[in-house]
């Protein structure tokens, strides 16, 4: 029951498209679906070390996170400005994108930098794991531990169902469609840029 909980919540935490999603959505219709899974695993990464600081009781992590908040969202929106703009820039030659170990790291790694960088996560993981009494002192660990593993499955189930599902449109998109869909996925992750940099204020 309590894997099963963690497997729905993961999910549904995973589900709403964000810069991750597009991501993964943009990276499958130029690399493949395995560069749009590894992205998508970055962010499964991120949810299930989220749900272990919440899961296991690490207030003082999770206040750090939260005080710290205004560093957190201008770096992750400096990091956002990055991205966005390599984004637009880049040329959907899928003949020179060769998929190799540090394609794929950069995927991974990237991927979990936007997630982990978005306080608003872990607050999300916070509640839930109060709603369910897990994360106080007299939490059984073994559950804790089933609980985010479930999270981290979860999470890890929807961008293979992403990816997968994109996966199947990429032999349909020509390369001029997938410079617009550069173009205006940089547009998008930009504008989460400066979301981020201006809500900290």
């Amino acid at each position: 029951m309590i894997l099963f909980e963690g497997l729905l919540i993961g999910f549904l935490v995973a589900a709403p498209v964000g810069v991750v999603g597009l991501l993964c959505i943009n990276r499958t219709l130029l690399q493949g679906s395995l560069n749009g899974s590894i992205s998508g695993l970055g962010a499964a990464t991120a949810h299930g070390i989220y749900g272990g600081i919440a899961g296991f009781g690490l207030t003082f992590i999770t206040n750090f996170l939260v005080e710290e908040q205004l560093y957190i969202r201008i770096g992750g929106g400096v990091f956002l400005y990055c991205l966005g703009v390599k984004t637009f820039m880049r040329k959907p030659d899928r003949k020179k994108l060769e998929i190799n170990h540090r394609n794929l790291m950069n995927s991974y790694l990237s991927s979990l930098l936007v997630a982990i960088t978005n306080p608003l996560t872990i607050l999300s993981f916070v509640a839930i794991f109060a709603g369910l009494e897990l994360g106080n002192n007299s939490t059984n660990y073994n559950s804790a531990v089933t609980f985010v593993f479930g999270v981290f499955l979860g999470s890890t189930a929807w961008w293979l169902i992403l990816s997968s599902g994109i996966g199947l449109l990429r032999n349909k998109v020509n390369s001029q469609l997938l410079k617009l869909i550069n173009q205006i996925s940089g547009i998008i992750i930009l504008s989460f840029g400066f979301y981020s940099t201006w809500s900290a204020f």
